[in-house]
This record gives structure tokens, C-alpha cells and sequence, in this order.
């Protein structure tokens, strides 16, 4: 387990180098990110590569100590290469190009940008091979779907698709291009979504949307093949940008040594608890990638502003809370953006834990402690993982198809996601956040938010799941539409509506408009965006709704099947439903539950063998107390806790415990 800082030596004078490389040993920092934005320094001019000053800089931070990680450098392609190469910069959907900005201005299918990316990494890969400093790479920079429309990715896009159905008659059958008269005679005939128009084709769009990602996936792959190749003994990895995301980060990450991510948590004051949660999903999004551990490659030292006004300046507290956090959701380093405040360029004010006045503060004392923290915890924390008994299914095709076709005013995928992640954290079971695709047969509780794109073999996945035992909540718009994004002709939801016990009448798309649903024991909850009229086939009815044309009718249902349950949600309700909800469900799953966590408190469970770490995080600016049943050994204090533990504005404890996961109940109080 690592501290770590993102520096830039091109951006100060050489004299500062040894200052900052002395302070860092000092500090408790052991690794460095370097050059990801340098190519035009590498590589002043086509062929000539200039090391020297990043060979200086890294022997003087190897004389203090500290590691290095390599970012190759095809996020900024520099001017030179821009003014040769005009294919190298993406082109809008109307095909005029995009000019050079801050970064990111290269098509992924260009021949000039893969030939220069592949040289440069090459040469990067040969001459930093047996650097005794250098221990891994990142390749690029926060990848994203840039959507370029150029006569290149137009032929690769073509040949995608014939590699995928082969022949026109299988694409037109596929997509339904009968419709409007779209069907195709000749594959010359595709194109990219040109125009920019949003009356298109979904299957078309979300293909579309597959091949962009598979265009980034090789444009990647083509870097980690070099580095694999001359250095096979360092990790390889990739800084992924917080979700949601176009971009499919599990075929991005899939070849990749782990996954790292770039995490900015909300300063203000006002947000910090909901920033908080939403968090939590991020981090434990990125844990599922890989389903391992991660790096976090940046984070927040300061007020992020650049190209939009200045955040808050982080509180006392906010930056060593935010980054246990981190820890505590599964990453094993954590490198902070940045060292410094930079005096020039688009990013003058994100500003890093030394501020332009280049005199330590506040932030910088408390990035201080932290690394303290971290390195005297970092052995006994070293290979431990984290605890999750309860999965949320994720799905970057289903969001792309969500995003293709919004389903209701206000409805979205994502912010769903996150509502039933939050509730579940609010509840305190441990949680996995997976991709539909992955093996879930360890989870005795599995939420699948609005399995929109629902095919046999996930539906059998999950049916074989609750056969054994499990509990299976699905949401509405469960089996709208096949692979392809084509309407399935059964009822709701499709391959499930067996093991559901249940289908869908009529539905109403409400948006806005709030509807009220009434329980078994008479209590009632709101809800909005999306109302399933149902017909229980076997299922008991667990609520009804209260009003509208379908007051009486089933909201939700409740079916046995096999040693398992399915609930069936017709409605998004609001919070308070689903802490009752998962609090019910988890009970009757037999999972682990810390009972009445005040607002903003957060727990995780990292094991190691026969050791338990419970990490209790007050992402808030406010006192929070939580009671354990017993006392337990501090290992940030070193002394015993409990059983009251309060904790200050954004404080953390992390107590350890050889009990079964069963024996640490908690009950809370403010």
C-alpha cells in the first residue's frame, strides 16, 4: 500500500526538483505519475526524442526513495503532429474536425495517431525497461468516447460490422431496418450517426456505441502489447474517469493488470453526504471491474477550477476522510493530483496540496497525517480485500440503450442505480457493485436495477441463483429488449416473468408526476417516474397502488421460487421504501446488517485471513456518534474503542475483530 503524488518536472524549474523530491521523502510519499501529458517534450519534433530531462528528474527522486509510474503520453498529441498528420484529430457529426483543445484530440482509428502513439510508446517501453525506479505504466489518460465521424472510423466501423453479422440481410434482419425504409443494400451505405439527428435507429446507435468502445479497447491494446513486450515486469494499468460512462470500462480494464480511477469527491459543505454516497457506488463500481482491488491514480488535494468556477475548498477533515474512503472501498495506493498548484496552463486553479504560494498549509499537514496513517497500516492492510454479501448488478450497454431512448421524463438509469446503492449503503450491508455478465452465485442478495436488454442467459443466470437460494429484486423495464435492442414480443418482464410470478398488464410512463402506493400493513410511500400495472401469475401482492386509474391494482410482488425469492418492482419509490425494503430482504437472506448508521456515516469490512477491519467513516461536517456492542482494538489510535465511538467532522476509525461477520451489530445514535 502506496502514497503517491501526480508531478510534473517539465512544469518547474530543475532547482525545484530535488526541494520537492526531499519534502515528499519527508512527507511519507513513495511514488510519482509522470509524462502523461509530456509528448511534446519527449518528442520535440518528429524522430527526435529528448529523455534527458525526465532520465534527471527520475534519478533524483530515486536517490529520495520514491517509484515511479510512467503515463504514455497519447492524450495530447503535440502541434507537430497535428499540423502533419490532419487525420490524427476526430471530426464531428457534421465532419468538421475538432480542433486541439486542452487534450484528448485524436481519433483512435487514425493510421498517423496508432503509428506516432506506437513509436513513442515504444521508445517510452526500451529505454525505461530496466530503470530500477520505474514500476509501472499508465497508458493514457482517462479514455473516453470520443465519437469521431472521419473517413477512418467510418471503413472501421463498416468492417466492425460485417465481422460481427457478415452478411446485410443477418444486419437488417437484426436491427429492424425495415422501419422508415432503412434497410441496406450495399455495406458502403453505413455510415456513422452523421448529421447529429436524434431519429435514428437504437440498434444502430448502440452498436455504435459497442464499436467506439471496442475502437478505444484496441487503440490500447496496440500500447499494451509494447509494454508488455519490454517490460514484462511491470504493471500495466489505466485511470479511468467516474461513471456513468459510454465508455465499457470492463472491456477497457479486462487486459489490464487492475484498474485505477480518478475520484473527486463533492467539497461543498451542503453536498458532502450525498457526495458521499455517491462515492461510495463509484469506488465500488471500480472495485467490480476486475471484482479485485484498485489504484486510485488521482484525487482530490484542493479546490478543483479550471474551464468552470472553483469548487470549495476542501473542509478540515475532508481529504484524509475521502481517501480512507478510498481505502476502505478497495483501493491499495492512492495518488493524489497534485503536488503542486500548476502557475500556468488550463489548469492554474485545480489546485493541488501546495498552493502557488509554494508554502505548505493546512491541506498539505493533513495529507501529512494521512501518509502517516497509511504507511504505518499499510502491512497490516496489505493483501486484504473487500467484504461484500450483497450485489447490484451494473450494465454500460443497458445505460448506452437508456441514454438512446429515455424511458420517462426524470428517469435514469444511472441516478436509479445510485438510488438503491445508496439505500443499501444507508443500511449498512456489505456491497458489491458487478457487471450482469459476471458469476454470482456467492450472493445471497442481488438487486438488478431495470435489466432493460434481457437475454436467456442472464435471465437463466439469475433463475439458477434464486433456485439456490438467493433473493433477486428486479425493477421495472426488466425484459424490454434483446442484445440487439429490439423489443422482445412476450410480456414483462420476459425471461423472468416465471420466476417473478408476475407480468406486467399496462404500464405509465408518470415522469414527474408522484403517485402513492400503499403496503400490506397500511404504510404508504411515494413514487415516481414509472408505474408497472401488474398481474401476479403465483406471486403474493406486497403493495398497491393508491390513486390514478390503477388505485388497487399490484405494485409490487413477492414470489417463491425454488429456495429463493423474486421481488418485483413496478414503481421507483422514494428512499425511505428501500431501507425498508433491503432491510426486510436482508434479513430474510441472512446477511450481515449494521443497523441505524447516522445520515453520512459509512461502513466497509476489509478481511484478511482470519482478521476483520471495520472502517467507520463520518463523511460529514458534523459529530456523529456510532455504538459498537463491545470494544475492539483502534488501529489508526492504537488503543481500545467503544462501545461509543464518536466521531468529529469527516473523523475515521478502523477497529479490528476475529469475530464472524455476524457478531459485529451496530446501532447508531446521533
Amino acid at each position: 500500500m502506496k502514497m503517491g503524488v501526480d508531478y510534473y518536472p517539465e512544469h518547474w524549474e530543475r532547482s525545484m526538483w530535488e526541494q520537492d523530491a526531499r519534502l515528499m521523502q519527508e512527507t511519507g510519499v513513495s511514488l510519482i505519475r509522470v509524462a502523461e501529458f509530456a509528448w511534446s517534450r519527449l518528442e520535440p519534433e518528429e524522430g527526435r526524442y529528448e529523455f534527458g530531462w525526465l532520465d534527471d528528474a527520475i534519478h533524483i527522486f530515486y536517490k529520495y526513495g520514491i517509484q515511479i509510474v510512467i503515463g504514455t503520453p497519447s492524450c495530447t498529441p503535440p502541434n507537430w503532429l497535428v499540423e502533419r498528420c490532419p487525420d490524427v484529430l476526430p471530426r464531428d457529426a457534421m465532419r468538421n474536425p475538432r480542433y486541439p483543445g486542452i487534450r484528448g484530440h485524436r481519433c483512435y482509428n487514425s493510421p498517423s495517431m496508432r503509428l506516432y502513439a506506437a513509436r513513442i510508446v515504444e521508445k517510452l517501453a526500451a529505454h525505461y525497461a530496466s530503470h530500477p525506479a520505474v514500476i509501472g505504466w499508465q497508458i493514457d489518460n482517462e479514455f473516453s468516447l470520443n465519437e469521431c465521424h472521419c473517413e477512418n472510423c467510418n471503413n472501421r466501423f463498416r468492417e466492425w460490422l460485417s465481422k460481427k453479422y457478415v452478411t446485410l440481410e443477418a444486419l437488417n434482419q437484426d436491427w429492424g431496418t425495415v422501419v422508415w425504409s432503412g434497410e441496406y443494400s450495399a455495406w458502403e451505405q453505413i455510415t456513422t450517426p452523421l448529421g447529429g439527428t436524434t431519429f435514428r435507429n437504437p440498434s444502430f446507435l448502440l452498436d455504435w456505441k459497442r464499436f467506439e468502445t471496442d475502437s478505444v479497447v484496441e487503440f490500447q491494446q496496440l500500447q499494451l502489447r509494447i509494454l508488455r513486450s519490454y517490460c514484462p515486469d511491470h504493471f500495466v494499468t489505466h485511470n479511468i474517469w467516474s461513471y456513468p460512462m459510454s465508455l465499457d470500462y470492463y472491456k477497457l480494464c479486462e487486459e489490464l493488470d487492475f484498474a485505477s480511477l480518478d475520484y473527486y469527491p463533492g467539497t461543498s459543505p451542503e453536498k458532502s453526504v450525498s457526495g458521499g454516497y455517491n462515492g461510495a457506488l463509484t469506488l465500488d463500481l471500480t472495485r467490480g471491474i476486475k471484482r479485485q482491488n484498485f489504484w486510485i491514480m488521482e484525487t482530490i488535494s484542493g479546490p478543483p477550477g479550471c474551464w468552470f468556477p472553483m469548487w470549495r475548498t476542501p473542509q478540515p477533515g475532508f481529504i484524509r476522510a475521502f481517501a480512507w474512503q478510498c481505502i476502505a472501498r478497495g483501493a491499495d495506493t492512492l495518488v493524489h493530483f497534485r503536488w503542486r498548484s500548476a502557475p500556468f496552463g488550463a489548469e492554474q486553479f485545480w489546485h493541488g496540496l501546495i498552493d502557488h504560494s509554494n508554502v505548505p498549509g493546512r491541506r498539505f499537514e493533513e495529507y501529512r497525517r494521512l501518509c502517516d496513517e497509511v504507511n504505518r497500516l499499510s502491512l497490516v492492510l496489505a493483501g486484504s480485500e473487500v467484504i461484500g454479501e450483497a450485489a447490484v448488478l451494473h450494465s454500460h450497454d443497458i445505460y448506452n440503450a437508456f441514454e438512446i431512448q429515455p424511458q420517462a421524463e426524470g428517469m435514469n438509469y444511472f441516478d436509479n442505480l445510485k438510488l438503491y446503492h445508496r439505500a443499501l449503503t444507508k443500511s449498512g450491508l456489505l456491497t458489491d457493485v458487478v457487471n450482469t455478465t459476471d458469476d454470482l452465485d456467492k450472493y445471497r442478495l442481488i438487486v438488478a436495477p431495470s435489466l432493460y436488454l434481457l437475454d436467456e442467459q442472464l435471465a437463466e443466470k439469475l433463475k439458477n441463483c434464486v433456485k439456490n437460494g438467493a433473493t433477486l429484486i428486479v425493477t421495472n423495464r426488466t425484459g424490454v429488449k434483446n442484445r440487439s435492442n429490439v423489443c422482445w414480443i412476450h410480456p414483462l418482464p420476459a425471461h423472468l416473468a416465471e420466476a417473478a410470478g408476475a407480468t406486467v398488464a399496462e404500464y405509465d410512463p408518470v415522469g414527474y408526476d408522484v403517485h402513492t402506493i400503499r403496503m400490506l400493513d397500511g404504510k404508504t410511500y411515494s413514487c415516481s417516474q414509472w408505474c408497472d400495472i401488474l398481474e401476479p401469475a403465483g406471486a403474493e401482492t406486497v403493495a398497491w397502488y393508491a390513486d390514478d386509474f390503477y388505485a388497487g391494482t399490484p405494485a409490487v410482488t413477492v414470489h417463491s421460487y425454488g429456495k429463493g425469492k423474486v421481488y418485483y418492482l413496478g414503481i421507483v419509490a422514494e428512499e425511505n421504501f428501500y431501507l425498508d425494503l433491503f432491510d426486510k430482504a436482508a434479513e430474510e437472506a441472512g446477511l450481515t446488517r449494521v443497523t441505524g448508521l447516522p445520515e453520512g456515516v459509512q461502513i466497509s469490512i476489509r478481511r484478511k485471513g482470519n482478521s476483520n477491519y471495520l472502517f467507520l467513516l463520518n463523511l460529514t461536517p458534523k459529530q456523529q456518534t456510532v455504538q459498537l456492542n463491545d470494544t475492539y482494538r483502534s488501529l489508526l489510535h492504537e488503543r481500545s474503542v467503544g462501545p461509543d465511538v464518536i466521531l468529529g467532522p469527516y473523523a475515521v476509525e478502523i477497529v479490528e475483530f476475529v469475530e464472524a461477520l455476524g457478531g459485529i451489530p451496530l446501532v447508531a445514535t446521533v
